[in-house]
């Protein structure tokens, strides 16, 4: 994996300030011959991520800049985060004046087509949950335990038993009429769900916001994790529960989310 601080090689103790301190927030987007699919909503979370975690507003220019200059001797396509920090910050001190730095890091995108997921569920509330930061500790601590018993990923629900998301995707659900349900209970309102849900407006699906409680995750239809890396994937089973799927809506949706237009970096 390469990565560069604010263009130049990360040092050894910029990099272990991140990894003791772990106080930041990303995005994580995938790179194609110098093209992103919701660059400017990867930009827009940046910069409103930055004002809630840091106090302070990132130019949008200059993180992009930075991104191209990282990967513009690479071939495509790439998964790329942007993750921003301030070394100066630390354990004992977190409340100085922040000077968020931009740290690019980049590896290849998986390449053949992921099978459906087998999740398991949890009751879990990420902390600062509309913060996409880099506090991860909990929500891997729970994909690992799913993972130990044999599933592909974990599920998270509230403490209303609804369900949020899953530990690096959004999921959304078949409505029985070709629409499809995103559940409205807190959670971090991703890019490429974001993008899903306009393609989806674009050809006439419907998309609603509502409450989906375990039985109704269970007894659906049909069901689909979302994320940058992985796009569109089906989820097979929940807690054990097989979903039966729905071939035709899921390449409608992916149809849809692949027609969205890329941005040149």
């Amino acid at each position: 994996m390469a990565a560069e601080l604010d263009g130049n090689p990360i040092s050894a103790g910029e990099a272990l300030a991140l990894g003791l301190g772990n106080y930041g927030h990303f995005t994580t987007m995938v790179v194609e011959n110098r093209r992103v699919k919701g660059l400017g909503l990867h930009l827009e979370r940046l910069v409103r991520d930055c004002e809630a975690v840091f106090g302070t507003t990132p130019d949008r220019d200059r993180v992009r800049d930075l991104v191209r200059r990282a990967t513009t001797d690479v071939d495509g396509p790439i998964v790329v985060r942007v993750t921003m920090f301030d070394p100066d910050l630390n354990v004992a001190h977190p409340g100085g004046t922040a000077q968020p730095r931009v740290l690019v890091t980049f590896r290849p995108a998986p390449g053949a087509a992921l099978p459906p997921l087998r999740v398991r569920s949890f009751p879990y509330q990420r902390e600062f949950a509309a913060v996409k930061h880099t506090g991860l500790f909990g929500t891997l601590g729970h994909k690992r335990r799913a993972q130990l018993a044999g599933y592909d990923d974990a599920l998270f629900t509230d403490a209303a038993g609804r369900v949020t998301e899953g530990t690096t995707w959004n999921v959304c659900f078949a409505d029985g009429g070709g629409g499809v349900l995103w559940p409205d209970a807190e959670h971090l309102p991703g890019v490429t769900m974001r993008l899903v849900r306009r393609g989806l407006a674009e050809v006439g699906l419907t998309s609603v916001d509502a409450s989906v409680g375990m039985v109704r995750a269970r007894t659906s239809h049909a069901a689909f994790a979302t994320n940058a890396v992985i796009g569109v994937r089906p989820v097979g089973a929940i807690d054990g529960v097989e979903i039966p799927g729905d071939p035709g809506l899921l390449a409608m949706i992916r149809k849809a989310y692949e027609a969205i237009p890329e941005l040149e970096l």
